[in-house]
């Protein structure tokens, strides 16, 4: 019934996460309502994101293309001897948005979550644990999401983080169980992050 071009965009919009049909439909009719430089500067920074943004080496959280570490990597106010362990690079901006923290990252780029075929191998767990057999790490904050599949991940790591000889700990439950770090407000987030426990 709707062109072909109107059609290839509400699927494509289908596909982004939280975007059902109805919200698809209403985006792709906006687009073709709304002034040309609307639509240019979406497809503009779309093609930017792809192009223009790369993730770190060392942490695999997101730089500028052409960077080979962040600048949280990069800098030498942060305190190399502690990383904290998240799932995504939003997860780092949940954290330092509260100006608390000011140690290093290590972004796994997921969890392990068999229902979807994503095991160990599939995350950034091997480069975590080889940056810390480099030697002057001493905590490893584990940070992941309190999910099953969050929590799965947590006790995946905490025996061979165990092994290289650090101190594992893992955010305090002020958190709320099955909720996600980005939607935590700075209060919540800044009691789990002082109140992280030892595991066990």
């Amino acid at each position: 019934m709707l062109p072909e071009p109107i059609q290839n965009l509400i699927f494509a919009l289908e596909r982004l996460p939280g975007i059902g049909p109805k919200t698809a439909s209403r985006l792709a009719f906006y687009l073709l309502r709304a002034p040309e430089e609307i639509s240019g500067s979406l497809a503009e920074a779309l093609t930017d994101l792809k192009t223009k943004i790369a993730f770190c080496q060392e942490c695999f959280n997101i730089t500028v293309a052409g960077r080979e570490r962040c600048e949280i990597c990069e800098s030498g106010q942060r305190d190399g001897s502690v990383i904290c362990v998240v799932e995504e690079p939003l997860d780092i901006l949940s954290i330092e948005r509260i100006g608390a923290y000011q140690g290093k990252y290590h972004v796994l780029q997921g969890v392990i979550n068999p229902i979807e075929g994503i095991g160990p191998d599939d995350l950034k767990i091997r480069p975590l644990l080889e940056r810390i057999r480099r030697g002057g790490v001493l905590e490893v904050i584990l940070a992941t999401d309190p999910t099953m599949e969050g929590d799965a991940t947590a006790q995946y790591l905490h025996p061979r983080l165990k092994a290289l000889g650090v101190h594992v700990t893992r955010l305090a439950r002020g958190l709320p169980v099955g909720g996600d770090l980005e939607y935590a407000d700075q209060n919540t987030l800044l009691r789990a992050l002082s109140g992280r426990q030892e595991m066990g």
